[in-house]
């Protein structure tokens, strides 16, 4: 085990921010991560777990040992006449699984391509996108217990998934590492195309027969159209969440913006948070180093030298402005650390 001192995460964080790690140590297996974490507890000093560094954002060094989960490997552990079950290891980059997914024609996960970060990130947040969500295809998964290194699985009730949510965003917080998740994907493909722009770019890209492959490359293609590459520019993807409100509250809204666009769910109307952030004037405003991108205001950018700090004042500000022009909160998906 090689515990590192005094490490910028700058390289480890999307955002680009140049936060230290007072101890940093990358694991490769599940011994691995017992060790770092023995050592931890031995040295009474807080453990924090990486993976992509795609939904954080850091507003300060972290007194910690930063643990970079690097476990791999998928496997194909079981399948019946419908389904494949396929066990992947926490560190493995989200993206790559779902190409990997796409060439044996694991279906289920093509709708999620491109979106940043590690396979163990993905049931923590319950990541989404395009009609599709992880509990959608989520079987179980396995982690280790930080108070006594004892494994244990979990399966689809006990993650209590919600809207960007699970148990480990909460009650479980900080609690358990997630070593390796199992997805239960279809063996015959039921494609979501009626979200976003999927329709007319797979009609522009002139796919007449669907398979896995045209549906990841349209939403590669929308993605790469209207968000910011991390390499080139810092982000961390879609910052706030899509706030749901009463439909009362909408049909209210409604009679004074007519143009207001809504989704009806469970919990009323989904109301995009990237047109309520436009509608008060945020798209493409630059203050500085940080900013709001030009082409898709629900994601804050920093363009080389931004401070952490600077773009969580940026985000209440908006969530202020939102708040006050359409008495709607809009929440974080990012992680402040």
């Amino acid at each position: 085990m090689n515990i590192q001192e005094n490490i910028s995460l700058k390289q480890f964080n999307t955002f680009g921010i140049d936060k230290k790690a007072r101890f940093f140590t990358a694991v490769q297996s599940v011994s691995d991560l017992k060790m770092a974490l023995t050592w931890a507890k031995e040295k009474h000093i807080n453990t924090l777990i990486l993976g992509g560094g795609s939904n954080i954002l850091l507003t300060q060094d972290q007194e910690a040992l930063v643990i970079k989960n690097e476990i791999t490997g998928i496997e194909l552990v079981k399948e019946d006449e419908k389904y494949y079950w396929v066990e992947v290891g926490a560190g493995v980059v989200w993206h790559d699984f779902v190409l990997i997914a796409i060439q044996n024609e694991w279906a289920g996960v093509e709708n999620l391509s491109l979106i940043p970060g590690t396979v163990g990130a993905s049931p923590m947040q319950n990541i989404g996108a395009y009609g599709v969500e992880i509990k959608d295809v989520f079987h179980s998964l396995t982690a280790l217990r930080k108070s006594d290194l004892k494994l244990e699985d979990f399966d689809a009730k006990s993650c209590a998934f919600g809207y960007r949510e699970s148990v480990f965003k909460h009650e479980l917080k900080d609690k358990y590492v997630i070593c390796s998740v199992i997805f239960r994907l279809n063996k015959v493909a039921a494609y979501h195309t009626d979200y976003g722009a999927i329709k007319a770019t797979l009609a522009q890209n002139g796919i007449e027969h669907l398979n896995l492959k045209s549906i990841s490359d349209a939403v590669i293609q929308i993605r790469q159209s209207k968000l910011p590459n991390p390499k080139e520019i810092g982000n961390a993807g879609s910052f706030f969440k899509n706030p749901s409100i009463p439909a009362s509250q909408y049909d209210s809204l409604k009679a004074d913006y007519p143009e207001i666009p809504g989704y009806p769910n469970d919990e009323g109307v989904k109301v995009p948070a990237a047109w309520l952030i436009e509608q008060c004037g945020w798209k493409g405003k630059r203050l500085g180093e940080i900013g709001v991108h030009s082409k898709q205001p629900l994601v804050l950018v920093n363009y080389g030298a931004g401070d952490g700090n600077e773009i969580k004042k940026l985000a209440e500000k908006i969530q202020k402005s939102v708040l006050e022009k359409f008495q709607i909160e809009i929440h974080p998906e990012v992680n402040f650390l």
